[in-house]
């Protein structure tokens, strides 16, 4: 093992129920505030990257639709 091969981060290994529910909860805190303060990146980023536009596909017509 190379030692950029370690993790970034060590997660513990031992945490009680609420331990691991506050860790949890920290997680979600901070992926929210990255998401706010990179939205306009992150916005643009998804539009440049968005799949090419498909044909529609068939509309639903309950008056052409057999019966089981």
């Amino acid at each position: 093992m190379q030692p950029n091969d370690l993790p970034l981060i060590c997660l513990p290994v031992d945490l009680s129920d609420e331990a691991a529910a506050q860790l949890l909860d920290f997680l979600y805190q901070l992926t929210e505030a990255l998401e706010r303060h990179y939205a306009g990146q992150l916005l643009r980023y998804a539009y440049e990257h968005r799949p090419a536009s498909s044909p529609p596909g068939p509309t639903f017509d309950p008056q052409n639709d057999p019966p089981f």
